[in-house]
């Protein structure tokens, strides 16, 4: 081969050259472009955003959130009403809708104190049971007349255990008035229109004229003097009444009551 490298013309060395350099540049990696650099004048200064800041519009206050436990106790008192009064004469009713200082109030007495309230609940089972074969309490209507009151419209029938009387009814209204919170604090029955059956012994009373009034939502009936008159609506009144104005101090536990 040396001696042929001489005779070689100098074109043929030239287009050998060129191609050696052909296959260096195709084998090398092309290259891949950088990222423009961020270019800014001495007098640009680079912000950031601002911070978003919670306004206090935005917080909610204490008086919405006093207004938003409203609305829910409402609720659940509502609820609750449904569901506690058509089974009040066989069941305890629930006592968290209620405030400790309730005021109880009907035409003739007034009683204060959730413990008399749940007396009055334990009375009103106790002597509906010894008195009446059956009593149930139907809920015609449930309303609100205005925020903090809600009305409701009941039936109240039963059919006594002593054979003279036959089948009898009344319907009143219950008016529960709620604070700020949404607890109940005030059960006011009212509006009481009475149909009882006309007793087969002779009996002149004021329930004897209201026997034969409608129901309606004004006040239909005036309390007056009933000794002339028993039945057992009125032992079962004046029996829930002197369980609470009884001078001994009962006790229920368990439902038995024990008088000290």
């Amino acid at each position: 081969m040396v001696f042929l490298l001489p005779n070689l013309s100098p074109f043929l060395l030239v287009q050998t050259k060129s191609k050696e350099k052909l296959i260096c540049y195709t084998s090398l990696p092309k290259p891949t472009p950088s990222p423009p650099l961020l270019s800014c004048s001495p007098l640009t200064k680079l912000e950031t955003p601002p911070l978003q800041r919670t306004k206090d519009n935005d917080l909610p206050s204490a008086q919405d959130k006093q207004k938003n436990d409203f609305y829910v106790n409402l609720g659940l008192a509502v609820r609750t009403l449904r569901e506690d009064l058509p089974f009040i004469f066989s069941r305890d009713l629930n006592y968290g809708i209620y405030r400790d200082d309730i005021t109880f109030t009907d035409p003739l007495n007034t009683f204060t104190g959730i413990e008399n309230y749940k007396l009055i609940s334990w009375a009103l089972r106790f002597h509906s049971r010894i008195l009446f074969r059956e009593i149930v309490l139907e809920v015609f209507r449930v309303w609100q007349p205005s925020e903090n009151v809600i009305l409701i419209r009941w039936n109240l029938k039963g059919v006594p255990r002593v054979p003279w009387e036959a089948k009898g009814q009344f319907q009143g209204t219950s008016r529960y008035k709620l604070d700020r919170d949404g607890k109940i604090y005030e059960h006011k029955v009212d509006n009481l229109a009475f149909n009882f059956p006309q007793p087969l012994r002779p009996a002149a009373s004021v329930l004897d004229f209201v026997a034969a009034c409608p129901a309606s939502p004004n006040p239909t009936f005036l309390w007056g003097p009933t000794e002339a008159y028993t039945s057992s609506w009125l032992e079962f009144y004046r029996a829930v009444r002197e369980t609470l104005y009884s001078e001994g101090h009962l006790l229920m536990q368990d439902g038995l009551v024990i008088c000290s």
